[in-house]
């Protein structure tokens, strides 16, 4: 596949922004939640409830959506999958009963698992892989958008013309990126239907559905994923509430500390990224450039509790903040690390199966919060969690690659240690 240069800018534009798009879905119920608790009657349980069905739901579709992406190929499933989310988000703005409401976030969960595999491996085919983690890294930031704007835009959207708007808007937003995508894909074979990223010097055959569960390597990805993704679930659908309970804080007062977190976390991304890239390109091991990486974003995570005790207002976002950006740094590099060791045929599946892990890890958390918070526990036990999280994922991670050496055709494989 030749792209031009503005064909390629193009199609990673679109990419990015269904990022955000999917993000904003997923998070107007947590930005929203006093509101529409309010006025619906939710307990923490309930939404917890709610959040762990959404998880649920997206854990289990990520078993399958890595395979729909192989096999549709990234032209279609991206337009297919952001359709699909925002019918979904549009059901919301109907929803009045708690039955109502699980069923539009079973079915947003289930639709939005098309976004994760069909953005990698969008970006695996249309950048060399030298480059892939700075696109990872740019994805993974502008991503972060979504939730940095969600709480700006989405509580004066609700404010004029009520909580159920808010939802409306955003699935109005995603149906008019899917027709964008078509116009701006028109004409271009990706061949990922029929060819592996980078040309091999021999064929690679298709591998089973279930082969991917036999590799090391799926497994490292895979528990790394349930750890880390734990911690960036509760964040995303509890921080609204955190400042809350802390500060008193609600509607459009959410929304700077909250923008401010997450504006952390589209920095963590993009300096993640360009570390790595510029770490790769002076000569540094693919191995030690990554685990480093990984190493380095975990222990920045360890000071999270101290967020419960600092007593001010912005010790506590620059403690948050620091959180989310270090886990956006982690999700890069754990990203790259899927392109560096699956082969290009599996990297959908591989993806999915660590995206499967992740949103069981937000299911448990989201669900475990609620109960926690209705029985007065409180955050200490769940900020202790986090503080401790990503240090087991390395180590585990470590444990099944212990080493990874040049393979190939210039990709990186797993190189087996003793």
């Amino acid at each position: 596949m030749t792209l031009s240069p503005t064909r390629r800018h193009i199609l990673f534009a679109l990419v990015l922004s269904a990022s955000i798009l999917n993000l904003i879905d997923r998070q107007i119920i947590a930005v929203l939640k006093p509101e529409i608790a309010g006025e619906l009657g939710w307990t923490d349980n309930d939404y917890g409830t709610l959040a762990a069905w959404f998880q649920g739901a997206a854990a289990v579709a990520f078993l399958f959506t890595g395979w729909v992406v192989d096999r549709l190929g990234v032209k279609w499933a991206n337009p297919i999958g952001v359709a699909a989310w925002s019918l979904a988000a549009f059901a919301h703005g109907w929803a009045r009963t708690m039955t109502e409401f699980i069923l539009c976030r079973v079915t947003l969960g289930a639709t939005e698992a098309m976004g994760t595999p069909a953005a990698i491996k969008t970006i695996a085919m249309i950048f060399p892989p030298a480059r892939r983690a700075t696109g990872f890294g740019i994805s993974n930031a502008v991503g972060s958008v979504g939730a940095i704007v969600t709480p700006l835009i989405i509580p004066a959207v609700a404010l004029l013309w009520g909580w159920r708007s808010a939802f409306l808007l955003g699935g109005a937003l995603g149906l008019l990126w899917a027709a964008a995508w078509l116009i701006a894909s028109r004409g271009v074979d990706f061949g990922d239907r029929k060819a592996p990223v980078a040309p091999l010097p021999s064929a690679v055959p298709p591998a089973a559905p279930g082969s991917i569960l036999k590799d090391r390597q799926t497994w490292a990805i895979a528990i790394a994923k349930l750890l880390s993704d734990a911690t960036w679930w509760l964040m995303l659908f509890w921080m609204p509430d955190f400042f809350h309970r802390s500060f008193g804080l609600e509607g459009l007062a959410l929304g700077p500390p909250l923008a401010i977190a997450y504006g952390c976390g589209a920095a963590g991304s993009l300096i993640a990224g360009a570390i790595s890239t510029r770490l790769l390109e002076a000569g540094h091991s693919v191995g030690a450039v990554r685990k480093g990486s990984l190493l380095v974003s975990a222990l920045l995570v360890t000071p999270v509790p101290l967020a419960l005790y600092t007593g001010h207002y912005w010790m506590t976002v620059a403690l948050l903040g620091l959180t989310i950006g270090a886990h956006q740094a982690f999700s890069t590099n754990l990203f790259a690390l899927i392109a560096d060791v699956t082969p290009p045929a599996k990297v959908g599946r591989v993806t999915s199966f660590g995206a499967f892990s992740g949103n069981l890890g937000g299911m448990l958390i989201a669900k475990i919060a609620g109960l926690l918070l209705t029985a007065g526990y409180g955050y200490l036990p769940l900020f202790l969690f986090a503080a401790c999280s990503y240090l087991v994922a390395i180590g585990w991670i470590q444990l099944l690659i212990p080493r990874m050496g040049p393979a190939e055709g210039g990709e990186t494989a797993l190189a087996m240690g003793h």
